[in-house]
């Protein structure tokens, strides 16, 4: 294997090591839900997700669950804090 190519697998690694150094501008993703697929959307700074709970509450538990597993890869405007949250509830 050429030593160029050996070196971008060694830093792919070390990259892979660090999520910090990714953050997500936009993305779309189907999520395979319990009762059916939604199509989950984050662009210019919003979310958007195909479920009926989404439509009236503007969050839902696909685009919790993506908030989760993407951590520290999502800008902080796209990760809520808990009482933010709560909040939209009332």
């Amino acid at each position: 294997m050429r030593s160029s190519l050996i070196g971008k697998i060694e830093k792919a690694k070390r990259y892979a090591q660090e999520p910090g150094r990714i953050s997500f501008s936009g993305f779309t993703t189907v999520f395979h839900g319990e009762n059916s697929d939604h199509k989950v959307s984050y662009a210019s700074g919003k979310w958007h997700c195909t479920c009926d709970f989404f439509s009236q509450w503007g969050t839902c538990s696909h685009i919790m669950a993506l908030q989760q597993v993407l951590g520290k890869m999502l800008p902080a405007e796209a990760t809520p804090s808990l009482e933010e949250a709560q909040s939209q509830e009332r």
